[in-house]
């Protein structure tokens, strides 16, 4: 080596430092979704930097991913067996009965809103809801040769509801209310019993049963903290094992088609 000429860094450190700065890089990533998203920095400092379980930090982090599991249960749930039915073109297996309670609880917090006079943004996205479980009923109907009662049905339904929220006395618009667990559990009952009576979930959604389980789960986390174990609490740990229930039937549904479709492939070859 000349005198002018410096000694550089050698080739395997030069192949250590893109390695150290993409995972310094990924790490400061994810503290910043971290702590914009899920937690405090503060907690964030306690639990991954000095490695302290900080009970407060976890119940807080807790309580958002819970909120999270709420909000995919309540906004999207019914999009994806909406669509499925519309490309699919069949609403097969789908309980009508099951449809109709789940229109009936989503109905019972907009009635209860009305009733009170609630401002429109805290309960609009309810509509959104709403308006897909509808639509969900009258396509079940529609493909069953129904449609002109699926149209009558919705429409008796739309307007006794109207009238109740804008009538019925307060004792009733609170009855409802407290009536919209037991409405969701016995829609999963009556699925679950459809499912089992045609051996096969037809047309039921896997992504729209696996969010309303995530969801309940959610709800289960912040009934606990808020009421302890209360009968509410209780009715949503019921909620959460009837989803599963459905999640087992439908993922066990698709198990079964796939074998035997490979079986009726393998006899026709």
């Amino acid at each position: 080596m000349t005198p002018g000429e410096h000694m550089g860094p050698s080739p395997s450190l030069l192949r250590i430092i893109p390695s150290y700065t993409g995972a310094k890089m990924a790490m400061s990533l994810v503290r910043n979704f971290l702590v914009g998203n899920l937690m405090p920095e503060k907690c964030y400092e306690q639990i991954f930097l000095t490695g302290n379980v900080h009970v407060p930090c976890l119940k807080f982090v807790l309580n958002r991913i819970a909120g999270f599991w709420i909000i995919l249960d309540t906004f999207l749930a019914q999009t994806p067996q909406l669509l499925k039915i519309l490309w699919r073109g069949s609403a097969e297996g789908l309980s009508v009965a099951s449809v109709l309670l789940q229109l009936y609880a989503l109905s019972c917090p907009v009635v209860y809103a009305v009733a009170h006079n609630f401002p429109f943004f805290a309960w609009a996205e309810r509509l959104f809801t709403l308006s897909q479980t509808a639509a969900i009923l009258f396509l079940i109907m529609h493909h069953q040769g129904e449609t002109l009662k699926g149209l009558l049905l919705l429409l008796v339904f739309g307007g006794v509801m109207l009238l109740l929220a804008r009538c019925a006395a307060t004792a009733v618009v609170s009855l409802m209310q407290a009536s919209n667990l037991a409405a969701v559990n016995a829609s999963k009952v009556f699925q679950t019993i459809t499912n089992h009576q045609n051996g096969h979930t037809g047309q039921l959604s896997t992504l729209s049963v696996f969010l309303m389980w995530t969801g309940s789960l959610g709800l289960i986390v912040v009934s606990l903290q808020e009421s302890g174990s209360s009968f509410t609490s209780l009715l949503h740990i019921l909620s959460s094992g009837l989803s599963f229930v459905l999640l087992l039937q439908v993922c066990c549904s698709k198990s079964s088609t796939t074998t035997a479709a490979a079986a009726a492939a393998k006899k026709t070859d």
